[in-house]
């Protein structure tokens, strides 16, 4: 069997479905099932069981001996939470007992770390592990998510295989019930079918014009090859980067999303919300060689062909993958 957390979340329903592709049916699906709407992200797919993630380490101790592998995926992801308490026992202390437990059944771990946790950039966005300590992340969430990677780099007790995935800017389907936190192309479409046009953060850094803030979007069908991919290798544990490796603008981003609603540019700036403006990363690129050293080699989606499908496959017909 193989467990996912968060399986009922954006990244977690996504893994499952590609599990499932491949003919992987004994899943167990760990998550806070009171939250109704993400409930559809799962409809449809093969599951074996669905776990309260309360009662999961109980149920654990009792089935440890069925679990191939574990995806620890869930985590509370509000960059504009900022109490701290909330994040020590979802993101650190939760993600400790997984890792303890994967140590005590010999179980491997792929669990999920966050781009949050390089701050501003100041040290680039190299996933050398020897960096990670010296790490500025600009909110309580990038904060609890470096804690547990330098926890985890410093324990002598360590899975047989485990992977940390700093995901960066994540989109695609099943990233309706996501509100605020969903994706900018989510909210280009949303806006764009009510409206006609799309508003954009004003840049409030000289360096950066209006609308060509960069970062690092990557198309979850991607991410769930690299959880794939790893689950196979079991080797060369460690912390890894997951980006496409390729910065784009925002700018790149709507007019891709326009051209794949096929209705004409209108684009606007607001000045960005003060309460992040201090907050906001201008550039984030994934360095990607770290993952590509030990053999992954299949390419990413590039920014016209992921939007281009998250469009017209999933988001223009509300459809789930």
């Amino acid at each position: 069997m193989i467990i996912v957390t968060g399986a009922a979340g954006f990244i977690g329903s996504c893994l499952i479905s590609r599990l499932n592709a491949d003919g992987f049916t004994h899943i167990i699906a760990v998550d806070d099932f009171s939250h109704e709407n993400k409930i559809p992200n799962l409809e449809g797919k093969q599951i074996k069981q669905r776990i309260d993630r309360k009662e999961f380490f109980t149920w654990l101790d009792a089935n440890n001996e069925h679990i191939e592998f574990i995806f620890h995926i869930g985590a509370r992801t509000d960059t504009t939470e900022f109490d701290r308490n909330i994040f020590d026992e979802l993101n650190v202390h939760y993600s400790q007992t997984i890792w303890q437990k994967c140590c005590d059944y010999q179980i491997p771990l792929v669990y999920a770390s966050s781009a949050a946790t390089y701050g501003l950039g100041e040290l680039g966005y190299d996933d050398n592990e020897a960096l990670i300590p010296q790490l500025k992340p600009l909110n309580p969430y990038g904060d609890s998510k470096n804690e547990f990677d330098i926890w985890a780099l410093q324990q002598e007790r360590k899975p047989f295989f485990w992977a940390g995935l700093k995901f960066f800017n994540v989109y695609g389907p099943n990233e309706y019930h996501k509100a605020r936190m969903a994706s900018v192309i989510f909210h280009a479409f949303n806006q764009i079918k009510a409206t006609g046009k799309m508003k954009l953060f004003r840049s409030h850094n000289p360096e950066f014009k209006d609308g060509e803030q960069m970062r690092d979007f990557v198309y979850v069908k991607d991410v769930v090859e690299v959880c794939m991919f790893l689950m196979h290798h079991r080797k060369n544990s460690g912390i890894y980067n997951l980006g496409s490796g390729k910065a784009r603008t925002f700018l790149d981003l709507v007019r891709n999303t326009f051209k794949a609603m096929q209705l004409p540019e209108q684009i606007d700036f607001v000045d960005t919300p003060a309460d992040i403006r201090d907050k906001y990363q201008y550039f984030t690129e994934a360095s990607m060689q770290k993952l590509i050293s030990i053999g992954y080699i299949r390419p990413f989606h590039s920014l016209e062909e992921g939007v281009q499908d998250y469009v017209s496959n999933y988001l223009a017909g509300h459809k789930y993958y």
